[in-house]
């Protein structure tokens, strides 16, 4: 009867969020990439203790799984102060704000992820405790109604966004410092499948974490989520370590390529290519195509295929460029038509 290698053994308590919470960086040296931005947040929060004040309001953007949340868990870590964490959408009211501004101390970090879903009524709260460290709140209705002005202590508001263009203009000035986080390069990538694998204690080589960096789609949470599947595969197959061939035969099993390309992937890029003559074709007829949605093809699949050079978004619609219809294994419009 075979055994599982115990580096392999799978924990039945320990599921993938707690996962995630692990490989997560707890310390800026341990954050790999993003150099430009760590740096900047280095002499930023450096400054501010020199000061003995909490640093500027950030704003973080850029596609999703980049590590926005991780970066605020950081720099709340570097000040040494506690961090709320809360999400645009679970901001409803005008009291929901209250409850949490008044329920921080000097010096707390504020985290509202996803910032860009608040409506514009809580944004208007939340400007003048942003600005002035007040709450403006208004008891009554009509002629008879007042304004309460409380005094909010000190706190530092970081902000992160996958849709900055739909910030009002007001609420982004606000912030004194804007950080955009870019895609991660392969070696970089590298790095993280590494680190991820040893917390793990998962052993695997140099080329099967090659292997998956350039399946991940330049992008840290979907590099880990990877790793964990071959681990999984990895169990299944009672080996001991992961190595290339291992790496490769587990992606195939995802249907995930060479490029990171998915089936949704592959399915934006066939349909413009076969039922649309390679474009340029609306939004809208993809989504109805493929039966996704529209915000979901625009914010997820998108920026990736963009990224790579499979696809261009023109004034008249989406096409399929010259490079992705070779990735398909398809004749570009000039080899079709034998010129």
């Amino acid at each position: 009867m075979s055994v599982n290698p115990p580096t392999l053994l799978p924990k039945s308590n320990i599921d993938d969020k707690v996962l995630d919470q692990t490989l997560r960086p707890s310390r800026f040296d341990e954050y790999i990439g993003q150099e430009r931005i760590k740096e900047n947040l280095k002499v930023i929060i450096g400054a501010a203790q020199k000061r003995k004040e909490p640093i500027e309001h950030l704003l973080l953007h850029g596609p999703s799984g980049l590590g926005k949340t991780t970066l605020a868990y950081l720099v709340a870590k570097e000040l040494g102060a506690n961090i709320k964490i809360t999400s645009g959408t679970a901001l409803e009211k005008a009291g929901d704000v209250g409850s949490i501004l008044t329920g921080l101390s000097d010096g707390d970090v504020l985290f509202i992820d996803e910032v860009h879903r608040l409506n514009k009524t809580i944004e208007e709260v939340i400007y003048p405790a942003m600005e002035n460290f007040k709450l403006d709140i208004i008891i009554g209705k009509g002629n008879s109604a007042k304004t309460l002005q409380i005094d909010l202590p000190k706190f530092t508001l970081i902000a992160a966004t996958t849709k900055i263009s739909l910030l009002s203009a007001p609420f982004r000035s606000r912030f004194g410092v804007n950080l955009k986080l870019d895609f991660y390069k392969d070696s970089e990538i590298e790095k993280i499948i590494a680190r991820s694998a040893s917390l793990l204690k998962i052993p695997i080589d140099s080329h099967a974490a090659a292997i998956i960096a350039k399946s991940s789609r330049a992008t840290p949470r979907v590099a880990n989520r990877l790793l964990k599947r071959v681990r999984d595969y990895a169990q299944m197959k009672d080996l001991p370590e992961i190595n290339a061939t291992l790496a490769s035969e587990g992606l195939k099993m995802l249907e995930i390529d060479h490029c990171g390309l998915e089936e949704t992937d592959r399915k934006i890029l066939l349909t413009i290519a076969d039922k649309f003559s390679g474009g340029p074709v609306g939004l809208k007829s993809i989504a109805a195509a493929i039966s996704e949605e529209e915000g979901t093809i625009e914010d997820v699949y998108e920026p990736y295929l963009m990224q790579l050079g499979f696809l261009d978004r023109t004034p008249k619609g989406r096409i399929v460029t010259p490079n992705g219809l070779k990735h398909l294994g398809l004749p570009s419009k000039r080899e079709s038509l034998n010129i």
